[in-house]
């Protein structure tokens, strides 16, 4: 392959090839660096225009396994429908480039990302955006700007910028930025907890072999990330990702092809409709604005457009619906930004009252119903062992790895008042999860436990994915698991003008229709644990940025108080409710946990159902069970044990009697437990004097005999009737 630019960016070289492949496409590039190849290609149709100034741009990444060299496993060996992680990652590639098309572009634009060779420390949703984009800069499409990605983690302290895999799985900071050379267009950050501890242990569960066996238990500490912290990793970042976008376009203009002349045709607005609605209707306006709910507030607008229709017979309702929507935008603007109030009357801070139910479902292990203005998720929580786990390979993992926290969010048709079915799970959806599973997972402790949360959005204006962050942590405390810290979510928005901007706390849904910015922000009182930002204006300035994180930060404490309060008032199911209960023993009296063979470990998970790990050096006991009497009865055993005195071992000697108990009768003999708990075999041939035919006709299992140590063989003892 023949490449026409090298780039060395930071820790990392990149050779685009243009024209080489996939030549009947508007737009495609051959990316390669290192050992990893992708090809992206950008396609439109020329023939077909979408109007309503709504964008047709569909995205998608797609991963082969022949890339790195596996063969698909399950049944089909061909693959399917996009696992998630390629459609979060078509999801990053949209939202960074749809920016960049000019407003009118109404063709049907596809973009293809497909990896064809991949190396095992290779950052693929970094390097399939500037695969993308490249394919778009060169295209012959209108697009002269270049969007390039940088990832940055933090390790021990340090930041790294474009780190590899290796370094982020060590990371307790993952931050994607993407933008131009001018402004940053997208973010994406989750925190991480701290190094993981391993122990030795013994696993010893009812659903499989119960033998002892070896296993790692793991504990996870939380590590939200301060705003002044974030904000100047986001300088360092920033300043990276303006240049690489300005060495992008140098070297990419010769390759660019000529640019054909393709018909934007922006909507437009029938002004005499416009300007008749703001002198006679301003009132109407207004009125529909607090209808808050959007039926509601369709409803309001479509029985104004009826109203008008009355007086101007011959007008055409579309265009009337768009003279009053832009009248409505405009007021919903102005009033923020000149007024400082907002639609619904609440200022530019003022969160929506909250009111929080937990444990709602009498079946559910947990559950929580957070409703915040006319947001409303149901929150579910189910607790399972690591069988239960969601198995997954991606193209960068040596094998198979197993998921034991899961977040799946719904969001059907009636929580906004629209008659459709509930299909399959869309791209939002999937990603709505994703956010508030990043948003939860550093202040958990699962040791060996699955989890998966539940989202149904019952009823949504703005900012779902945040009353599922909150309702996720409540689900969380309602089943009794241990938190290091209590976590809450806020969606904030921006209003600008050009030279006057607003910062919305608590967004709802008319002002994330409205305004200029999308920004979610989850963590405790002290740090964010993930975020979330789109804009919308084309960039936006790292200190509107800080401000607005700080505004969020008072949002995410005032919610946080209220969901402490809501978190004293839970009960448990305990009838359902899986329960762990964690004691340490002393590690001397294991051996008799365990009993000969394991009989004693097993009878306690038999009596009780119950599972049990043990570590071994330390003595740490972790019981699980599918409620709480059965792991309190278990504990009690298995403490009865420990607190009985140990007897002292006696020093045996050829010739010396003792008192035994038949512990078992066998064909050839019986099993006598001597004083300090040994055992001795009795043979049939030393029970007595006469031939005995069957043991079990002389001795029973119980009884007391006076025995004699005749001689030792190794560890065993072998005794005779005294």
């Amino acid at each position: 392959m023949k490449y026409d630019v090298s780039l060395e960016l930071e820790n990392r070289v990149e050779d685009y090839s243009f024209g080489s492949v996939a030549k009947q496409a508007n737009g495609a590039t051959w990316l390669k660096s290192g050992d990893t190849v992708i090809l992206a290609t950008v396609v439109i149709d020329e023939t077909e225009i979408v109007k309503d100034d709504f964008l047709p741009l569909t995205v998608q990444y797609i991963e082969k396994t022949y890339a790195a060299g596996k063969i698909p496993g399950g049944f089909f060996k061909r693959e399917t429908k996009p696992s998630d992680f390629e459609t979060l990652t078509s999801r990053i590639v949209d939202r960074s480039l749809r920016p960049l098309f000019p407003k009118g572009f109404g063709h049907p634009t596809q973009i293809t990302i497909m990896v064809f060779s991949a190396a095992s420390d290779a950052d693929l949703q970094v390097l399939a955006l500037n695969a993308a984009s490249a394919a778009l800069y060169t295209s012959d499409i209108d697009i002269n700007t270049s969007v390039s990605a940088v990832r940055a983690a933090k390790v021990d302290g340090e930041v790294f910028l474009n780190p590899t895999l290796s370094q982020l799985k060590n990371s307790t900071l993952d931050l994607y930025l993407s933008g131009t050379k001018d402004d940053l267009l997208m973010i994406e950050m989750r925190s991480f907890g701290g190094e993981d501890i391993e122990v030795n242990d013994i696993c010893i569960d009812p659903m499989i072999d119960p033998t002892m066996s070896s296993a790692v238990l793991s504990s996870h500490v939380s590590n939200a990330m301060s705003e002044d912290e974030l904000i100047g990793v986001f300088e360092k970042t920033q300043k990276l990702l303006f240049a690489s976008n300005a060495k992008y376009e140098d070297a990419f203009a010769s390759s660019k092809k000529e640019t054909q002349d393709i018909e934007c045709k922006a909507h437009v607005i029938n002004e005499e409709m416009a300007s008749y609605v703001r002198d006679n209707h301003m009132p109407d306006i207004a009125a529909a604005m607090n209808q808050m709910a959007k039926s509601e507030r369709s409803t309001a607008l479509r029985q104004l457009r009826k109203k008008i229709l009355l007086v101007e017979e011959h007008w055409v309702e579309i265009e009337l619906k768009d003279a009053i929507e832009k009248v409505k935008k405009e007021q919903v603007r102005s009033q923020i930004l000149n007024e400082r109030v907002r639609a619904d009357g609440r200022s530019l801070t003022e969160v929506r009252p909250i009111s929080i139910s937990t444990n709602i479902l009498p079946n559910a292990h947990s559950s929580c119903l957070f409703t915040r203005g006319q947001t409303q998720a149901l929150v579910v929580l189910t607790m399972g062992g690591p069988k239960d786990a969601q198995m997954f390979e991606s193209l960068t993992d040596s094998g198979t790895q197993n998921e034991n926290f899961m977040v799946h969010y719904n969001f059907p048709g009636f929580s906004v008042g629209e008659a459709s079915p509930i299909m399959g799970t869309k791209r939002r959806e999937l990603g709505h999860g994703n956010l508030a599973k990043r948003a939860l997972e550093p202040i958990m402790d699962l040791d060996g436990q699955t989890v998966r949360l539940v989202s149904e959005i019952l009823e949504s204006n703005g900012s779902s994915s945040m009353a599922t962050v909150c309702g996720g942590y409540l689900a969380l405390k309602a089943a009794d698991i241990e938190t290091s810290d209590t976590i809450a979510g806020i969606a904030m928005g921006m209003v600008s003008d050009g030279d006057n901007y607003a910062i919305l706390s608590d967004i709802m849904g008319l002002e994330d229709h409205d305004g200029d910015m999308d920004f979610k922000v989850t963590g405790s009182k002290d740090g964010i644990t993930a975020m979330q930002m789109d804009i919308k204006l084309g960039g936006i300035s790292l200190g509107v940025l800080k401000e607005a994180l700080y505004q969020a930060k008072e949002g995410r404490s005032h919610i946080i108080d209220i969901m402490e309060e809501a978190e004293k008032e839970i009960e448990f199911n305990d009838g359902v409710l899986p329960s762990t209960d964690f004691f340490h023993i002393d590690p001397s009296f294991i051996g008799e946990i365990i009993g000969q063979a394991g009989k004693t470990i097993r009878e306690i998970i038999e009596k009780f159902e119950v599972a049990i790990d043990i570590d071994k050096k330390e003595g740490k006991v972790k019981i699980t069970g599918k409620n709480k009497t059965g792991v309190s009865g278990a504990r009690g055993h298995i403490e009865g044990i420990v607190n009985t005195p140990k007897v002292a071992k006696i020093k045996y000697e050829v010739g010396d009697k003792y008192e035994g108990t038949v512990k078992k009768i066998v064909d050839f003999g019986a099993f006598i437990e001597l004083p300090d708990g040994t055992d001795g075999l009795l043979h049939i041939s030393k029970i007595s004097d006469k031939r005995v035919e069957r043991v079990s006709d002389v001795l029973s299992e119980g009884e007391k005999i006076t025995v004699e140590i005749l001689e030792f063989k190794g560890n065993k003892i072998s005794l005779g009737r005294a």
